[in-house]
């Protein structure tokens, strides 16, 4: 029996094991024709490059060859893990996992690994629920859906940046102003609804303009091509990030409102809570669900 299959059998017997929500694969690794008890199989997006490409042997340099081995193993593990973290959190937030245990099974160059990964323990996870306290949880999910595709696609081969206010609109529309003509004014409830997938098209055509767009609780669109009245002073961000980014930690600090922040640089989604980044996580492709 060759290795590939043994590790997806591997894999299979401790997702049975462990009542495991879902098996998520970050390789070729083959699960055809292998028992999963109905245990849904999901490929994501690889990683780079695998940490330990580079390794040779040190030994003319005067560094013990097995030493940096060990640690750069330690490295691809660490680094294995937070992928494996950061595809699970993407696929709750946008609503294929509800919960429970995924395992994961990673393959780089030369090496391979099995992580079990409890979702209800997942920080981002955490984090998107202390939003879900003030959002409802389906308005939180179709902006971050919504975040995710201008994040991985930008408008008509350009990549784009933008923010949306979640929430307190009323605080928020009181300490903005527009600076072009707001699209949105004048239109009824069912074309600014961002639960409306038929209003998604319009939401990222729009987030070409400068400015956030201001959305309340309940998912339903004020404005966009708003500007942020707020002082930036003493609001402590990532270094580097521009004034979308310190504007929406500013309005969450002054408002209760969530933002929710994608960089037009590095598709990079953030999400400000009482003036803090609780969560930041490089956009990746969804899943492809196999079984």
């Amino acid at each position: 029996m060759d290795r590939a299959r043994i590790i997806a059998e591997t894999a299979a017997r401790i997702s049975m094991e462990v009542d495991a929500a879902a098996i998520m694969v970050s390789g070729e690794l083959n699960f055809e024709g292998i028992e999963t008890g109905g245990i849904p199989v999901y490929y994501i997006s690889m990683r780079p490059k695998s940490i330990i490409d580079h390794l040779v042997a040190t030994g003319k340099d005067g560094k013990n060859p097995l030493k940096e081995l060990s640690d750069q193993i330690s490295q691809q593990a660490a680094g294995n893990a937070d992928h494996l973290q950061q595809a699970a959190a993407i696929e709750y937030v946008l609503g294929e996992q509800k919960g429970g245990i995924i395992v994961g099974v990673i393959e780089t160059r030369g090496s391979s690994s099995i992580i079990v990964h409890n979702l209800d323990e997942n920080p981002i996870v955490k984090a998107v629920k202390e939003c879900q306290e003030r959002i409802k949880p389906e308005v939180m999910s179709a902006i971050m859906k919504i975040s995710f595709d201008i994040a991985l696609t930008g408008r008509e081969g350009q990549k784009i940046g933008t923010a949306f206010i979640i929430g307190d609109s009323e605080e928020v529309l009181k300490r903005s102003h527009q600076i072009i003509l707001n699209p949105y004014a004048g239109h009824d409830e069912i074309y600014r609804n961002v639960l409306d997938k038929r209003n998604w098209e319009s939401i990222k055509e729009f987030a070409q303009l400068d400015g956030v767009f201001v959305v309340d609780e309940s998912g339903i669109i004020h404005a966009a091509g708003r500007y942020l009245d707020v002082d930036g002073k003493n609001v402590d961000i990532e270094k580097g990030l521009g004034g979308r980014h310190v504007s929406a930690a500013a309005i969450s600090r002054d408002t209760v409102a969530i933002a929710v922040t994608i960089s037009e640089s590095g598709g990079v989604l953030r999400i400000y809570k009482d003036a803090k980044e609780i969560i930041c996580m490089e956009c990746m492709r969804p899943a492809i669900r196999y079984i």
